[in-house]
């Protein structure tokens, strides 16, 4: 989610009610700046992580009110613009900072785990470094709501992995993939072929097998859509509706995902808005 900042979650649009705008747009920027500690590949892996642990840091003395600039921090008068921002909306909004914690953890995570053995260890970094982000949104709507909660997670992980299999092709040439390799040794797909260019037949099932696991989660964010009322129903509509269309486009290229990227475009909009009008007969 970090690599492509946060491109399936909704931040900041016009649809989002004007209040919840700035401390949305506060939240964006601090994941951003982490982001792009984490992927500042001509660092080595430690000198990012003690970056993060840094910015952490930052974010604990603005949650308590005390974001005085740190001589540590680079473009120091832009990031304390951004944490002066986050503590702001942590205070007024009671955001839980533990969230935040979550999310640097993940991006900690991305500078030393290229690859992961199992749908266990996918689904902890997803809930890590995707779920806070539907959560604060929930908060700072004012919505605090077990259910809507565990439905909010289903949906924000149904879109991590979305993007993981939009940019399989790309991870692959970074030097990273998120399919499990206990779908992979499941199903015969190698390292090798990968690397001579070929999406075999095994590759293809094993992606297969990751977007079975993604549309369940779809249906199951479905819930956090309806529970909602006014624009951010509207919002969250379309971004469910948005990433269920990338997720149809990767199922139709998954035998080309070395060499596509599916994406939308402006053709794609009055698609999305026929469907969002059409709601309730949208199928996951």
């Amino acid at each position: 989610m970090a690599r492509s900042h946060y491109e399936n979650f909704p931040v900041a649009s016009r649809l989002l009610p004007r209040p919840m705008r700035p401390h949305v747009a506060a939240v964006y920027a601090f994941a951003r700046v982490a982001d792009d500690i984490a992927d500042e590949g001509v660092a080595p892996a430690a000198e990012r992580q003690a970056r993060l642990r840094a910015w952490q840091e930052r974010l604990h003395r603005a949650a308590a009110g005390s974001a005085a600039p740190s001589p540590d921090v680079p473009a120091a008068t832009r990031d304390d613009l951004i944490v002066i921002a986050l503590g702001h909306s942590i205070r007024t909004r009671d955001l839980p900072v533990s969230l935040f914690d979550d999310l640097l953890s993940a991006f900690g995570q991305d500078t030393m785990t290229p690859r992961y053995d199992s749908w266990s260890d996918v689904l902890d970094y997803c809930r890590r470094s995707a779920n806070p982000i539907g959560r604060l949104v929930l908060r700072i709507a004012g919505c605090r709501d077990a259910d809507l909660d565990r439905s909010s997670d289903a949906l924000c992980t149904a879109l991590q992995l979305t993007n993981f299999w939009q940019d399989f092709g790309r991870d692959w040439r970074a030097g990273r993939l998120y399919v499990p390799r206990e779908v992979t040794r499941a199903c015969g797909a190698l390292d090798a072929d990968l690397t001579e260019g070929r999406m075999t037949p095994a590759w293809t099932q094993a992606i297969a097998d990751c977007l079975q696991r993604t549309r369940s989660l779809f249906a199951a964010g479905r819930a956090v859509c309806d529970g909602l009322r006014g624009r951010l129903r509207l919002e969250l509509r379309l971004t469910w509706l948005g990433g269920h269309r990338v997720l149809e486009r990767v199922e139709r290229q998954r035998a080309h995902l070395l060499d596509r990227r599916p994406a939308l475009g402006p053709a794609d909009v009055p698609v999305l808005l026929w469907r969002v009008a059409r709601w309730a007969r949208v199928r996951s």
